[in-house]
C-alpha cells in the first residue's frame, strides 16, 4: 500500500490556523482522499492528557525543560499511536503544529539548545518529517490584536502559552521564519495578512498543487 501524506500547519498566535485546518481538511476531501485531523499537543487521550498540563494554568511554574520534554512525550506517543498507523494505512495526516513548534518555541522563544531539540527530535521521529508545512506568517501585533479579539469574544479561554510577552512571540516567529528558510522544500509561506478569503484561496491553490504532484 502507498503510504499517506503527512501535512502540517504551523504559525504564532492569532494567525487563523484553526479556521484553515477546516480549509485543508476540505479541500483534501474534495479530491478524494481519506484525511485525519489531529493536533499537537494532543492527537491520542494521552497526549491529550499531557497538554492539559502544558496549557494549563498552574501555582506551580514549568522550566522550560519540563516543557520542552513533555512536548516529546507527547508527540511520542502521537506518532506511535495515532500519526504512523494512519500513514501506514494510507491516510493523509493534517497536524495543528508538530516539530517546528517546538524550535519556534521552546528554541526560539525559550532559548533553549536546539541541538537538545534536534537530539530529543532524533530519538522520537526516527527520521519521519512532513511532507509539507504551511506556515500562516503575520506581525506579531496583528496576531495579537485576533487573539486578544477572539479571547474577548468568549471564542476561547486564554492558554498559559498566549499570557506571554511580545517579545517572546518575536522570538517565535523569527524562529518559524529561520526555519522556513533552512527547509524550504518543505516549507510554503502564507501570507496571514490577507483577508480570511485570501489566505484560504492561497491555501487551497497550495494544497491542489501539491496532491497533484503526489499523484504523478
Amino acid at each position: 500500500m502507498t503510504l499517506g501524506k503527512f501535512i502540517t500547519l504551523e504559525g504564532g498566535e492569532g494567525v487563523g490556523k484553526t479556521t484553515q485546518l477546516k480549509v485543508v481538511q476540505s479541500t483534501l476531501q474534495d479530491a478524494g482522499l481519506t484525511v485525519i485531523m489531529t493536533r499537537e499537543p494532543g492527537g491520542t487521550p494521552r497526549a491529550e492528557r499531557i497538554r492539559e498540563l502544558l496549557l494549563g494554568h498552574d501555582a506551580e511554574s514549568m522550566s522550560p525543560t519540563c516543557e520542552l520534554l513533555l512536548m516529546f512525550a507527547a508527540r511520542a506517543t502521537h506518532l506511535h499511536n495515532a500519526i504512523i498507523p494512519a500513514l501506514q494505512r494510507g491516510e493523509w495526516v493534517v497536524c495543528d503544529r508538530f516539530t517546528d513548534a517546538s524550535y519556534a518555541y521552546q528554541g526560539y522563544g525559550r532559548g533553549l539548545s536546539l541541538d537538545h531539540i534536534q537530539q530529543l527530535e532524533v530519538m522520537v521521529q526516527k527520521g519521519l518529517q512532513p511532507d509539507m508545512t504551511l506556515l500562516l506568517d503575520a506581525p506579531v501585533e496583528l496576531g495579537m490584536q485576533r487573539a486578544q479579539q477572539r479571547s474577548s469574544s468568549g471564542e476561547k479561554d486564554t492558554d498559559r502559552f498566549e499570557t506571554e510577552q511580545l517579545a517572546f512571540f518575536e522570538r517565535v516567529r523569527t524562529g518559524y521564519l529561520v526555519r522556513a528558510a533552512a527547509h524550504p522544500k518543505r516549507f510554503k509561506l502564507i501570507d496571514a495578512t490577507q483577508s480570511l478569503q485570501g489566505v484560504s484561496d492561497s491555501i487551497r491553490d497550495v494544497i491542489t498543487q501539491f496532491v497533484r504532484a503526489s499523484r504523478v
